[in-house]
């Protein structure tokens, strides 16, 4: 017997222990616990905030699971997120985490509007969104953006999702996550 200890990687294949996340109000909300396959069951979700304990990239899979082709196929979605990570290893040469990392990021906005109404009247204000929102916005938008792409095109949604990932991590315009998030920022700047 070795007295080396193997440490545990996503999927058997990424290590989390050297990701640095760097925007310090999100951090405690991206959960980067090894795990070899990222499938908690469920365990959080009958207690507030608990879904911060789920890991990055079990949530990715989650919001693949949109209705339509993927509703509940959850083996199906945790296959999409590995291939997609694998090309975002082969592209970047990085580690794709840290790449989804830099993209979840890139594409959490920090600002959005809330309708406020004063007697018959409707105002928008602009808000500060809360961390938790910020990492699921930004996940639904990778996850749209890739769904978008991948919809009547020769691309399979694996290549679109890891495309869309890259870009986002990128800080790229041509990245329907970064659009959004722009957007959303743009329209509570108007409403200040």
């Amino acid at each position: 017997m070795s007295d080396k200890k193997t440490a545990i990687k996503i999927f058997d294949l990424w290590d989390v222990s050297s990701i640095e996340v760097r925007d310090p109000g999100i951090r405690q909300y991206i959960n980067l616990k090894p795990i070899l396959v990222p499938h908690t069951g469920g365990r959080h979700e009958h207690r507030r905030f608990m879904k911060a304990n789920v890991p990055l990239v079990e949530r990715l899979a989650n919001k693949l699971m949109r209705p339509g082709e993927n509703t509940g196929k959850k083996i199906k979605a945790l296959n999409i997120v590995r291939s997609a990570l694998k090309l975002v290893e082969l592209k970047t040469n990085e580690n794709p985490i840290q790449v989804l990392v830099r993209a979840v990021e890139n594409s959490a906005p920090r600002e959005e509007t809330s309708r406020l109404m004063y007697g018959g009247a409707v105002y928008f204000t602009a808000c500060d969104i809360a961390p938790m929102r910020r990492v699921d916005l930004a996940l639904r938008f990778l996850t749209e953006g890739a769904r978008k792409k991948s919809f009547g095109s020769r691309k399979t949604i694996e290549e679109c999702l890891a495309e869309e990932i890259i870009l986002a991590a990128n800080n790229d315009l041509k990245s329907y996550a970064v659009k959004q998030k722009d957007q959303i920022e743009r329209i509570a700047l108007s409403a200040r």
